[in-house]
């Protein structure tokens, strides 16, 4: 028996680890907002994957959307060497994070270990794949039924998050995806409530933009629901608006976005006002 502290592994550290600096933070509601937003917000992200040849680490950029749970999705040719690797091994990690003005390191970025898992064709789960991604990338749209291209859910298992400089995070899949039962009641609404703000209600879409997010004016779009927020879409540019409440099994989802126009619309008229 040994008084020696344990690794994760479950083996006894040696002296270099047990006099290295733990650089990780507790994890808090923050840093699960933060690694949220950095998966819903992603346009794009890196890849990485292991050439069944011989083992060797092969990444490449792939644009992103994410499931209702926060789940990444991507879109994938067969012809591509990544789509060999995870026929191979499933096993893949994704790197996202947008670089802004100075020193890259700067900012925020998240590594997420995956394992990926084709929706097959014929599926209501690759139809709500395919909806959710074209809605976050039209552009796909060109070859999304093209015979060789398939949809993937990179279904997480841990990441690690670096907020900035001294901010670094182990996460869990539970700290990024959202549980099925929460979801659960949202899948078979969300498409239509979609549709509906965007052709019935596109003066809240711009409200929920423009006020309570700040963001340039131009004829935004909602791009997807999810029990914890909308995401919304101008052209190329993305924002992701927050519920003030999260929306579990059974909440009002309508409710929630009415709520929101009117949180817009009344701070709109106090700025009328003053």
């Amino acid at each position: 028996m040994t008084d020696d502290p344990a690794t994760p592994t479950g083996g006894v550290m040696n002296e270099a680890e047990k006099k290295k600096p733990d650089v990780l933070q507790a994890t808090d509601d923050a840093a699960r907002r933060q690694a949220r937003g950095l998966l819903r917000l992603a346009r794009h992200g890196a890849l990485a994957t292991l050439e069944p040849e011989d083992g060797h680490p092969l990444a490449t950029r792939t644009a992103v959307a994410t499931d209702i749970d926060g789940t990444p999705i991507i879109l994938i040719s067969r012809l591509s060497g990544h789509t060999a690797a995870l026929a191979a091994d499933p096993r893949c990690s994704l790197l996202v994070g947008e670089p802004g003005k100075g020193d890259p390191l700067a900012h925020p970025r998240m590594s997420v270990a995956c394992r990926a898992v084709k929706a097959e064709r014929g599926t209501e789960l690759r139809e709500r794949c395919k909806r959710r991604y074209l809605a976050r990338n039209p552009k796909a749209e060109l070859y999304a039924e093209f015979p060789d291209f398939d949809f993937f859910r990179l279904e997480v298992l841990r990441a690690s998050l670096n907020g900035g400089f001294g901010k670094a995070y182990a996460l869990t899949a539970g700290d990024l995806v959202l549980d099925e039962a929460t979801c659960a009641p949202l899948v078979a609404r969300e498409a239509g409530a979609v549709s509906h703000m965007n052709e019935d209600h596109g003066d809240a879409v711009k409200l929920y933009a423009e006020v309570l997010l700040k963001e340039p004016e131009g004829a935004w779009v909602l791009a997807g629901l999810d029990p914890e927020g909308a995401d919304l879409r101008l052209g190329d540019r993305h924002a992701r608006l927050w519920y003030d409440e999260h929306l579990d099994e059974g909440a009002d989802m309508k409710g929630a976005l009415v709520a929101l126009a009117k949180k817009a619309r009344s701070l709109i008229a106090g700025q009328d006002q003053a």
